[in-house]
């Protein structure tokens, strides 16, 4: 690990970490909590992904998207507007809409080939985004003048990495710039997630073995043809596996690249000291 022990992070007059967990479990309100302390900079590799690597498939998903109004593709044709992405670390809604969920197109889902090309294209621009962080660990204090960096991860990276291998291009580059840290949620906290997730479904990104088995599944289950599967419901029934899927791969990323904090003892941060703390105590763990 980059800090092998806690006075080693304590001493360090530039702290570099990686909060990885799933979607929801805090990663990017503890970011951007150091962030507004100044001495933060934080990079969010689902931005990045939105901008850098799938910023062009975005704007040609909305360019298609209003090129099927006849007002707006009269305007398009004739350079009157332009679309653009206004993407954020706060609203990923372009990344998300991109991205879109499979089934019935009627209720707003699409057909499950494209789906499993845009989640291709996902799956590689997540490896190259992840990768980025050492190049902006570099970038936070020889540019900017920061004194600590923060990498805010995808939380589908444990879907682009093998933890058993001491060679994985992502999890190697993540060890060397940042110490990895994942934040474990509580069962509680996870069926909150899932409830959460429920009242409003949102597009995921799935390893295709897993999501192929999963819409098989789907498909069997309730007996119904590809076009004919609800979009919301299958993503439901897709991220309540997803959990379980993915916890026990955190674990091992944890394991063997870095440390582990409770979601709990996160939540009782009151400023930057008491994290500080908190990573000081899991690096003794």
């Amino acid at each position: 690990m980059l800090y092998e022990i806690g006075s080693s992070w304590s001493a360090a007059k530039q702290k570099r970490i990686s909060l990885i967990g799933m979607s929801g479990v805090g990663k990017t309100f503890i970011a951007t909590q150091l962030r507004n302390s100044q001495n933060w900079f934080h990079y969010s590799v689902d931005y990045r992904i939105g901008t850098k690597y799938l910023g062009e498939e975005i704007l040609d998903y909305f360019k298609k998207e209003a090129m099927r109004n006849a007002t707006l593709k009269k305007h398009l044709m004739d350079d009157s507007i332009y679309i653009s992405s206004n993407i954020s670390f706060s609203n990923l809604s372009p990344l998300s809409s991109y991205l879109g969920k499979p089934g019935n197109t009627n209720l707003g889902g699409i057909p499950f080939t494209e789906y499993l090309k845009r989640q291709k294209n996902h799956f590689k621009a997540e490896i190259e985004a992840s990768k980025d962080t050492s190049i902006f660990s570099q970038k936070a204090a020889e540019m900017y003048g920061y004194n600590h960096f923060i990498s805010d991860t995808s939380g589908s990276l444990c879907e682009v990495v093998e933890p058993e291998n001491p060679d994985d291009p992502v999890l190697k580059s993540l060890s060397k710039s940042t110490l990895i840290v994942w934040i474990k949620g509580s069962p509680d906290q996870t069926e909150e997630l899932y409830k959460r997730f429920v009242k409003a479904p949102k597009p995921m990104y799935y390893k295709e073995s897993f999501l192929r088995r999963k819409w098989t599944e789907f498909c069997d289950i309730h007996n119904i043809t590809e076009d004919s599967v609800d979009p919301d419901t299958f993503m439901s029934f897709g991220f309540k596996a997803l959990i379980q899927h993915r916890i026990p791969i955190y674990e091992r990323i944890a394991r063997n690249w870095g440390v582990t904090i409770d979601a709990e003892t996160l939540s009782k941060m009151k400023c930057e000291e008491d994290f500080i703390e908190i990573i000081k105590s899991a690096i003794g763990n």
